[in-house]
């Protein structure tokens, strides 16, 4: 660390509070410990979350999502994401294994606010509960049921800010790299790029569930 770092770092919840303050009371009444009846829609209308865990290797937020719905909720403290089909790294199950601290991050296309869930994972293979989650004829090997401890929503400020709805701020996706191209460099060419991403069309057609 710099002397300019080491100067200008925050180090106690007393300076931090200093130099934000208190939050406002709208900021606090917003967080509960339950579903409530509002929180279930922005949930059952989600297409798309990020779920985030810990454990002793590290911190790992991965993206999840489905048709509008996916997650069931099951009562006010709990519900279920079905673990569909992916890189099979399983980062998330192996944290939730070993610490069962996660939180969830809920968006909607085209909605400002998003939706905050924290709370204690476990991993059900219950082969009738995971049949319950079929989806086109698969079957999720593994349902991640989350018992909810806060709850609250938050405002539109940083999707507004991002313009991430916005059609015009979207980007051209040659504008990047490809998926092929990122893994050929990272193997030394040992990877064939260009057909990795001519195939990936195709793969994700046979793959997706």
């Amino acid at each position: 660390m710099n002397e300019l770092t080491s100067k200008n770092t925050l180090s106690t919840i007393a300076e931090l509070e200093a130099i934000y303050g208190e939050p406002v009371g709208q900021s606090l009444v917003k967080e509960i410990d339950y579903i409530s009846e509002h929180y279930k829609v922005f949930i059952e209308k989600s297409p798309f979350l990020v779920l985030a865990s810990v454990a002793e290797e590290g911190l790992d937020c991965s993206p999840r999502g489905d048709p509008a719905g996916f997650v069931r909720v099951v009562d006010e403290k709990t519900v279920m994401i079905p673990d569909r089909r992916g890189n099979n790294r399983i980062d998330t199950l192996r944290n939730i294994v070993r610490d069962p601290r996660v939180s969830l991050l809920f968006l909607i296309p085209g909605v400002g606010e998003t939706l905050r869930i924290n709370g204690r994972a476990e991993i059900s293979v219950d082969p009738h509960l995971c049949t319950t989650f079929d989806m086109h004829g698969k079957t999720p090997r593994s349902v991640i049921i989350i018992t909810a401890e806060r709850v609250y929503f938050q405002c539109q400020k940083a999707l507004t800010r991002s313009h991430l709805w916005d059609p015009n701020a979207q980007i051209e996706r040659k504008e990047l790299p490809t998926a092929g191209a990122i893994l050929q460099a990272l193997s030394q060419d040992e990877f064939d790029g260009d057909a990795y991403d001519r195939n990936y069309p195709e793969r994700v057609k046979k793959t997706i569930y």
